[in-house]
């Protein structure tokens, strides 16, 4: 009995360290995979706005990040907004569905913070001082260069033909298209894969926004000569040439994938989609900020 009861002691003692053991691993690799999935993001959302190792962003340029929720249920429900402010804290304003204005609540968060969801959520759900439901919806980031606005970043996910696809679009002041990076799918090997290609992506690369909210998806041939402006690092064309072809294809449809028109038509739909609401959203934003005085960087 007595070495029975020695070995159920033993094996609980190494269970438990077992258990110690992996549960550090754990955090500790979480946090590092956690921490280069932003380096990575942040090296896509620089390569979008035309900065690069070589071509490093000035010390102007900031990124100033604005978290989207839903607020309320039903009849009740409304949009609020996370936003920094110029003196360093934030606020989160509340606005219903019709565009108008309801609260403005300051929020206790460090900004170090603010990137973590559970920490973000917490902090403002004990701002609003109510058990009201609070669900995360997106993310923008506004880019300003010696706090001039240049471009917004949003990053997003939309439907594929397995999956969803994950994507981060750049736009300009305007909402004209600056590029677009896929940084997730489970599109098809050799088929609907191919959106992460150059030739396709880059298609968007210019559009302006009463294009892209008719952008629909054609399956005739990509041009030879457009194809080479779209692989521009591959065919060796200047930048004056590239910009030139690109400028007579900037108002046409996105040509499909072949053999992937649905992994074409999900990315284009998607893409539409994302600028069309973005630039409704934002003009409500903008118009409340200014009827509230609200002071923020951007």
């Amino acid at each position: 009995m007595k070495d029975i009861l020695t070995i159920i002691f033993r094996l609980t003692v190494a269970c438990l360290l077992a258990g110690l053991v992996m549960g550090t691993v754990f955090i500790a690799t979480d946090k590092a995979k956690k921490h280069n999935v932003h380096v990575n993001e942040q090296k896509v959302m620089l390569s979008l706005l035309g900065y690069s190792a070589k071509n490093p962003a000035p010390a102007s340029v900031a990124m100033h990040e604005v978290y989207r929720y839903l607020v309320g249920e039903g009849e009740a429900l409304a949009m609020g907004y996370l936003l920094p402010l110029r003196d360093g804290s934030f606020s989160f304003v509340t606005i219903d569905l019709a565009g108008g204005f309801v609260a403005q609540n300051p929020v206790t968060l460090a900004a170090e913070k603010a990137g973590e969801a559970e920490a973000r959520t917490a902090a403002i759900a004990v701002a609003l001082g109510a058990d009201k439901p609070l669900r995360y919806a997106d993310q923008t980031i506004v880019v300003t260069d010696g706090g001039k606005r240049t471009a917004y970043l949003l990053p997003g996910k939309f439907p594929g033909f397995k999956t969803f696809i994950g994507a981060i679009l750049a736009i300009d002041p305007d909402f004209s298209i600056l590029g677009l990076e896929i940084m997730e799918h489970e599109e098809d090997p050799g088929l609907g894969a191919e959106i992460d290609q150059e030739y396709f992506k880059n298609q968007f690369k210019g559009k302006p926004l009463e294009t892209v909210k008719k952008l629909e998806v054609v399956k005739t041939p990509l041009p030879e000569e457009y194809l080479k402006a779209l692989e521009a690092e591959k065919s060796g064309l200047g930048a004056a040439e590239v910009a030139s072809i690109q400028k007579q294809y900037q108002d046409k449809d996105i040509y499909a994938l072949t053999g992937a028109t649905i992994s074409s038509r999900s990315v284009t739909n998607g893409v539409k989609a994302m600028v069309k609401k973005f630039a409704y959203r934002l003009a409500i934003l903008d118009r409340v900020l200014a009827e509230q005085h609200i002071a923020t960087p951007f």
